[in-house]
């Protein structure tokens, strides 16, 4: 069997179809006809993520609907020797949900019940197929609600979000997934049943919960989530600053934070992504800007009205050439609309795109920035920008066409070259979206090969066997060896599979 993170051994077709037969008929000793698919035209619809560049057809798919028939499906992989790859809503970006060709892939999408939302406790328990904005429908009427928004909200679901720890655009003062979860109940790979954290403040012994959120599906298949819910702001503003240069934006937000100012939310966007968003959902952004920030403000109206003024003064001392700020509830969504809809708006302008998800310090946004402006010369491709500013973590959008392969290892190479300049700026890999297969590489250049043999154990500590999600996240000490004989900047070495757009 292959080491963890090493790519899966490829069958005979005789041999993948001989172990499709063995693996469908084990599980149909445990599952309805309906929560099983294995034919190509029923398994198609699996065979990659959000990451649309990388596709592989699993043996089969099963649809679960009870967490014992996932304890039976885990025990049936584990003894036939199969991986397993959790899926949620396959909106992940970085092909963490790329089926392995001779495994099974379990979707908890009929994972859809809120068990209890408890307004007193203020924390709701739901399953791994709850999307995540309908956590906050739920405890609407209880003037309450689940801070992190992932731009996806209204498709990912919590389980996926668990797996990714993702964040949104009001992470920087309510925090990631990580912050916001209390509780994780799962099925490891031998089929056992584990919980990690406590309803309690604090839970008994070492604190595994840190270490499964974010795991991405590599520890354990994930069947109930607690999370924290917090009340509604009584009140909220969001100001629309322009800058004629976007260093200057990068400065005003690393003296936003200086100041002692924690906004709700801080997101920043280039001229070419307001121009990209303003033309799909008309949300009033300036258009003659290099660059546009929105910094929110939430909590009394007094706290707003008082944090309003600060961050006013701060942006009009670091160059702001306008300042706007919402004056109703509809406006301050319609300026968000734009944010919200980048990803979106960027599918609009070309036939494809890449999104990147490096995170650096706030000082180093605009260089990084400048960067990236070379890098478009360099690789002769566009690059619109949107990113989580409070936080620094950028998400570059490449734009390229899928129906050229020169275009794609070009554009797979400008994102190689933004993540390895996010690791020289201080910076890291990945914030929100994982690593999956589409950063193996790159973790390559930010960690060790002792750092990757720590990783490595944290995986065999919960996953002997290397049967959960396998291939993804920590890449081998031989992978690396060879990427850093390979290794110039922007250089590649091969991923699973070639891209079939």
């Amino acid at each position: 069997m292959n080491a963890p993170g090493e790519l899966s051994s490829e069958l005979s077709p005789e041999m993948l179809a001989q172990r499709q037969r063995e693996v469908v008929q084990a599980l149909m000793a445990v599952l309805p006809t309906h929560c099983l698919l294995y034919r190509e035209e029923d398994t198609v619809a699996y065979e990659c993520d959000g990451l649309a560049a990388y596709r592989r057809l699993p043996l089969a798919v099963a649809l679960p609907e009870t967490e014992s028939q996932v304890q039976r499906i885990a025990q049936i992989c584990h003894r036939l020797n199969v991986p397993i790859v959790p899926r949620g809503a396959g909106t992940s970006l970085s092909g963490g949900a790329m089926p392995i060709r001779n495994g099974v892939v379990v979707s908890l999408a009929r994972f859809r019940k809120i068990i209890e939302v408890d307004p007193y406790a203020r924390t709701a328990t739901v399953q791994p197929g709850v999307r995540n904005l309908s956590i906050s429908e739920a405890a609407a009427p209880y003037g309450l609600y689940y801070a992190p928004d992932p731009s996806s909200q209204i498709a990912c679901t919590i389980g996926g979000n668990v797996a990714e720890n993702s964040g949104g655009v009001h992470c920087l003062k309510y925090g990631l997934t990580v912050h916001n979860v209390m509780r994780v109940r799962a099925v490891t790979m031998d089929g056992e049943i584990v919980e990690f954290g406590s309803l309690s403040p604090d839970a008994p012994g070492l604190d595994l919960l840190a270490v499964m959120i974010g795991s991405e599906g590599m520890f354990a298949i994930v069947t109930e989530v607690t999370v924290k819910l917090i009340p509604k702001p009584q009140a909220a503003q969001v100001i629309m600053a322009s800058f004629d240069d976007v260093v200057k934006g990068g400065d005003a937000v690393a003296s936003i934070i200086a100041a002692g100012i924690i906004p709700a939310g801080l997101e920043m966007m280039d001229k070419p992504a307001t121009r990209a968003v303003e033309e799909f959902v008309n949300a009033g952004y300036d258009l003659d800007a290099a660059a546009i920030l929105l910094c929110e403000s939430d909590g009394t109206p007094e706290e707003v009205s008082e944090e309003i003024v600060r961050m006013t003064a701060v942006l009009r001392e670091h160059g702001a050439t306008r300042i706007q700020i919402s004056r109703t509830e509809a406006e301050r969504l319609r300026f968000w609309s734009g944010r919200k809809n980048a990803f979106p708006a960027a599918g609009r302008i070309s036939p494809d795109y890449y999104c990147m998800d490096g995170t650096v310090p706030r000082r180093s946004i605009g260089p990084l920035l400048a960067r990236i402006e070379e890098m478009e010369k360099k690789y002769n491709l566009r690059c619109i920008n949107v990113f989580h500013a409070g936080d620094g973590n950028m998400h570059p959008l490449i734009l390229f066409n899928g129906n050229d392969l020169d275009e794609w290892h070009r554009a797979e190479a400008f994102g190689c070259d933004i993540l390895e300049t996010c690791v020289e700026l201080g910076g890291t890999v990945t914030g929100e979206h994982g690593v999956g297969i589409e950063k193996i590489n790159s973790m390559c250049v930010q960690f060790s090969p002792e750092e990757h043999d720590a990783f490595h154990a944290v995986k065999r500590a919960f996953d002997p066997a290397a049967l959960l999600n396998p291939d993804k996240g920590i890449p081998t000490r031989a992978r690396c060896a060879e990427y850093g004989k390979l290794h110039v900047r922007g250089g590649l070495l091969p991923h699973p599979e070639l891209p079939r757009f």
